[in-house]
């Protein structure tokens, strides 16, 4: 029996997400070299080098349904530009966590991680009737919980000493969440966000 969420794919106009493959190995560890965002000591972000135990990893997580993992294509190129997930899946409530999202440096601060996420929460929200979905971070990552706050997320609290980082360090977690009847709103915002001119 296949876990749930069944697998998918969803594209809008700058991003196409599909299940992550070996197959996207070679182009993800291009990706991850981009920036050398895997040396962020605040973050996760797997080595060129790790990519391979990485894409392991999160196909493992799958086949016992805690995970759904993703990579992110772009639709200039065709090519995958990073990977996310939704994670931390609570079947029975109908809860998941969008998580575990990279992109490479030359896409940053671009349309596609407001559309990416779009897509999920919409699929999320509307296909599976998901209750709420949750984002999570370092408490010190202040552009993750930008980009987190821009999406609406309100943020539930902060869980101390939550996790012990691969440098030693314990992390501090911040907890966000959109709950389903806040959707419509934010849905028209991000699709704002979207629409607007960039400087």
């Amino acid at each position: 029996m296949e876990p749930w969420p069944p697998a998918f794919s969803v594209e809008g106009e700058h991003v196409a997400v599909v299940p992550l493959d070996r197959t996207h190995e070679d182009a993800l560890k291009i990706a991850a070299a981009d920036g050398e965002l895997h040396r962020l000591w605040y973050t996760l972000v797997p080595s060129p080098e790790g990519m391979r135990a990485e894409i392991e990893r999160r196909l493992a997580l799958r086949e016992t349904g805690s995970m759904q993992p993703f990579t992110i294509m772009s639709k200039t190129t065709g090519e995958p530009v990073g990977m996310t997930t939704y994670m931390n899946i609570d079947a029975p409530n109908r809860r998941v966590e969008i998580g575990s999202t990279w992109y490479r440096k030359s896409v940053q601060r671009s349309p596609l991680n407001t559309e990416c996420k779009l897509l999920l929460l919409r699929h999320a929200f509307e296909t599976l009737d998901c209750i709420a979905v949750e984002f999570r971070t370092h408490f010190l990552n202040q552009q993750s919980r930008r980009a987190i706050e821009r999406l609406g997320a309100k943020l539930d609290g902060i869980l101390r000493s939550h996790q012990i980082s691969p440098n030693g360090t314990t992390r501090d977690t911040a907890v966000y969440s959109i709950i389903a009847s806040e959707w419509p709103a934010i849905e028209a915002n991000l699709m704002w966000q979207l629409d607007k001119p960039r400087d």
